[in-house]
Parts: structure tokens; C-alpha cells; sequence
């Protein structure tokens, strides 16, 4: 797919994405040596309507958002895949490091990768039962070792290629110069949780939960921002004890068998890609979930995807809204629903 035009004369050294036009040139060479035919689709202008543009409005809106999951979601398992039905291919096969296995109710699974430390499976949580049906996912069920001996065996000319690492769209990394040329400037205060007013900034867009450096304040105890207020343009900022925190409400929330459990799910979440998952208790409530933890966790953050397993299987996962609505129950006592209700 072409997705995104990237003038490779600027391409930093160290830039491991995946637009470019040697990736497209590897995946034909790869192709020809299978033997089968190799087609270029362009979805550059829904790659920057669903993707680019939800990117820069999630971080003018004071949430730190996770493009891949909008990329998967709205362009490899919608655009190409009805593309892709269009040729009358029965399959998607993609390189995504996770498993897609028929569970025991006759419901599709997604697992984790059997590389632990490629798996993937955080950012496909959205994936819907027709979607896992007509998916194929080969490599995740092998360490990316293999994989690479597999792809130099067959003399495939990208089997050394460095692992993709950057937001495909920002090659430099550095995605608030990214929002710095696309946004307006709207300055606000930098305030303590009490109100104070500590210092200014240019814009909430150019913040995250948990971020530390950059805040242009000087003296005092270590500060990190903890909330933003998108309303007032307030960037609220704290101990690192005020960044943890207990609860939350992630909405909306998607289940992967398609049916929500009937009650509290005991579970284990992760709240960020690269963090470790913790345990906690999931009670659907309305179009999301409250998600209580079992101790409190660093930085949770709006924006982020929640992405709930039970062992291996992802049962599902929802956006980071904030706080649990206070018409939310209260945490059940030793009860918990079936995963697949």
C-alpha cells in the first residue's frame, strides 16, 4: 500500500519506517521471487483522513494517540481488505507479529505473538470476528529469528532489513515539530493540581501524561504533567506520586468474540505499547468499560488504547477516556463473568 509520499533525500539515517519507496520496491522483489503478482494500492487519502488528520486532532484535543491502531483499524483491515475482495482473494495475509486461532465456541481468537518481544497484539485489539475470519497472520507463530533464517533462505533481498521503529508519517521522530508545522499555537498556563499558575506554554498539543522534560519551569521538586485540560488549555502538572493512578473508563471498547461479558472480568491491561500489563478487574458499562486496577498504575493516559488479556487471548480493549463516570457500579466481591458471556 501506498500510504504516505516521503521525500527519502530527507530521510534521516536511522529512520526504520515503512513508506518509502524501497519498501515498495523490496515487497516486489519478494514477490517475483514467489511468483506472484505484485499490485501497489493507494489509500494516501484515507491514510491522511483517518490516520494523519486523527493523529493532529487527538493531540489538539489533549489525548496522546496511538496512529497505528487508527491504521490497522481504518486502513489495513477495512480499505485494503475490501480491496482485496474486490480481486477475490479469500485472505489478508499481513506481517503482524500475533496468532488468529479458532477457539473452542466456534468464535475466532487473537493471541499474542510467541515472540514476546515482537508481539503485536496491542494494537489489533479492534479487530472484529468477519475481520479475523478472512485474516492470515503466519509469522506470529515463530520468534523473529526464524522468520529472518526463513526470509535469507528463500533469498528474500529484505530478510537483514532493521525492524520498522517510527511513526511511519514523522521521520525524524519528532512528532511535535510534525504538529508544530500543521496546528495553530494556542498558549495556556502551566498550573499546579492546587490552581497556581507556574509558568506558560504554546499549546496542550505539545504534551503528554508523564512527560517531564520540556516544561520550561525551573526550580523546585521534579514536576510531571499529570492532566491536561483541553477547555481551559491548562497543563496541569505534579509529583511523580500524582501521576499514578487506580481506575478508569475506556470508551469506546470493542470485544474480539463480538459479544460483551455480562459482568466484572478479571484480567490483566496494558495501558501503552512498550509497558508491562498489570492485573485489574473490567465491568462493561454502557458503550465502554471500567477498568479497576488490582495497585496503582504510572501514567495512564487519555487517547491510549487499554487493551485487556486473559493470559495469552485478547479479549478486547478501548480507547482511555478519563475518570469512571460516578453512575458506574461498584467493584463486584469474588465474582467474575466468563470471558466469552
Amino acid at each position: 500500500m501506498k500510504l504516505y509520499d516521503i521525500d527519502q533525500a530527507d530521510l534521516p539515517d536511522y529512520y526504520r519506517g515503512c513508506c518509502t519507496i524501497d519498501d515498495v520496491e523490496d515487497a516486489r522483489a519478494v514477490c517475483r521471487i514467489l511468483g506472484v503478482p505484485h499490485y501497489v494500492l493507494n489509500v494516501q487519502r484515507e491514510f491522511r483522513t483517518f490516520v494523519i488528520d486523527y493523529f493532529q486532532s487527538e493531540y489538539e484535543s489533549g489525548r496522546t494517540p496511538h496512529p497505528c491502531i487508527a491504521c490497522n483499524d481504518k486502513i489495513k483491515f477495512s480499505f485494503l481488505a475490501q480491496r482485496a475482495q474486490l480481486m477475490n482473494a479469500t485472505h489478508v495475509a499481513t506481517g503482524h507479529y500475533a496468532r488468529i486461532v479458532a477457539g473452542g465456541s466456534g468464535a475466532w481468537e487473537l493471541l499474542r505473538g510467541v515472540d514476546a518481544g515482537k508481539d503485536q497484539s496491542y494494537v489489533l485489539f479492534g479487530m472484529r470476528q468477519d475481520q479475523l475470519a478472512s485474516t492470515l497472520m503466519p509469522i506470529g507463530h515463530y520468534p523473529k529469528d526464524d522468520i529472518r533464517r526463513l526470509a535469507s533462505d528463500a533469498n528474500f533481498p529484505n530478510a537483514d532489513k532493521p525492524d520498522s521503529q517510527d511513526i511511519c508519517f514523522i521521520p525524524t521522530g519528532d512528532y511535535r515539530e510534525f504538529l508544530r508545522q500543521r496546528t495553530d499555537e494556542h498558549p495556556g498556563d502551566i498550573v499546579d493540581p492546587a490552581g497556581n499558575v507556574l509558568g506558560q506554554h504554546e499549546g496542550i498539543q505539545y504534551f503528554t501524561v508523564g512527560q517531564r522534560r520540556g516544561l520550561g519551569l525551573s526550580g523546585g521538586p521534579p514536576r510531571f504533567v499529570i492532566r491536561l485540560e483541553p477547555d481551559t488549555r491548562q497543563v496541569v502538572v505534579g509529583s511523580e506520586e500524582q501521576l499514578y493512578g487506580d481506575s478508569f473508563y475506556a470508551d469506546p471498547v470493542s470485544w474480539v468474540s463480538g459479544v460483551p461479558p455480562t459482568g466484572e472480568l478479571s484480567v490483566t491491561v496494558k495501558i501503552r505499547y512498550k509497558f508491562a500489563e498489570a492485573p485489574a478487574t473490567v465491568t462493561p458499562v454502557g458503550s465502554g468499560a471500567v477498568v479497576r486496577f488490582h495497585n496503582p498504575q504510572r501514567a495512564i493516559t487519555p487517547g491510549q488504547a487499554a487493551v485487556f488479556y486473559q493470559g495469552d487471548s485478547v479479549l478486547g480493549g478501548g480507547v482511555i477516556a478519563g475518570g469512571i463516570p460516578p453512575e458506574s457500579p461498584e467493584p463486584a466481591v469474588g465474582r467474575t463473568a466468563p470471558a466469552h458471556a
